[in-house]
């Protein structure tokens, strides 16, 4: 048997080891492609980089940066824009894309929202990023520990604009209204593919479900800004994913990001190609044309990737509108 050991524990002997994917244990291999010279990255090394991780560390806090194999963690950690993973490292879930590990997840840390918001000071950002994984064995989905987080955190650092990147809430009933009676200034919640690959690509989701949870968090909080992210490369085509633009832009979706899939392990869905940057471009001319307020294009984008300039384009880009 073939098995998908996980990065961190693989210095460990075989029995001390854990699976980080057992569901996917059993799939064929895939091949993974060379990355070309445009989507390459430099390893971490930095000062600044190591001093992040520490921060992260000492509040026993868990990113996304780490858990999901993020191509930016040098540059994003060397700025110390660390995206915060609340609600532990384990998620329910078993997208096919994902290389967070997958299983029974623990009790939540009911010191988590204090440790982030100390982290959030310590660190001195203006902007976060806070996501999680998705917790369908919790009554609101952990819809109450992200509001717990938003209000440690604004009151730890009343300046700081923050962003939630949320799961889906799939019949969870009054779990978005409890996040964005928060009040987070954006509200993300990914799309991540076009309608036809989602019960290959994220088989636990439902695409218009998803559309609606953005829908709702937009008309319960019409001040704050929503966002909503793709991957490409798994085998869409550019008309799909006009499609998905416009019912992201009938949602009043105010950012869309789209980044190049990458596989983690030959056990994750396969990669059907790589998008060229002037393929990006393209994308990011057309889905300006159909009225977002920002758009962020290119092979290393990702959800929190420049989040906190990108905020700051985006507050003054429904200035220039308004």
């Amino acid at each position: 048997m073939v098995t998908v050991i996980d990065k961190r524990l693989s210095n460990l002997p075989l029995g001390e080891a854990g699976l980080r994917h057992p569901e996917k244990a059993h799939r064929p291999d895939s091949a993974i492609l060379r990355k070309p010279a445009w989507i390459r990255v430099k390893a971490p090394v930095s000062r600044e980089y190591a001093a992040t991780r520490d921060v992260v560390r000492a509040n026993n806090l868990h990113t996304v940066c780490e858990e999901a194999a993020c191509p930016n963690i040098g540059e994003c950690w060397t700025k110390a824009h660390a995206t915060m993973m609340i609600m532990g490292d384990t998620c329910t879930r078993a997208c096919a894309f994902c290389n967070v590990k997958t299983g029974l997840p623990a009790a939540l840390d009911l010191e988590e929202p204090a440790n982030v918001a100390r982290a959030v000071k310590t660190l001195g950002l203006k902007h976060v990023v806070i996501t999680s994984v998705d917790r369908d064995d919790l009554d609101d989905g952990g819809a109450k520990h992200f509001a717990d987080v938003i209000t440690a955190t604004r009151a730890t650092s009343p300046g700081t604009s923050i962003e939630v990147l949320t799961p889906d809430f799939l019949r969870k009933d009054g779990a978005v209204e409890i996040v964005m009676a928060a009040r987070p200034d954006v509200f993300n919640h990914n799309l991540e593919t076009v309608p036809r690959l989602y019960l290959t690509v994220r088989p636990g989701a439902r695409y218009y479900a998803s559309l609606r949870l953005l829908e709702q968090a937009k008309r319960i909080f019409p001040e704050g800004f929503t966002k909503s992210g793709l991957m490409v490369g798994l085998g869409e085509s550019r008309e799909e994913i006009m499609q998905v633009m416009d019912d992201l832009r009938a949602a009043s979706v105010d950012f869309l990001t789209i980044g190049q899939y990458l596989q983690p392990t030959r056990k994750h869905v396969a990669l059907a190609r790589f998008w060229t940057p002037e393929e990006f471009a393209g994308l990011e001319a057309i889905a300006r044309a159909k009225g977002f307020l920002m758009v962020s294009a290119s092979p290393l984008t990702r959800s929190s990737y420049h989040a906190d300039s990108d905020f700051a384009q985006l507050k003054a880009a429904r200035v220039s509108r308004a």
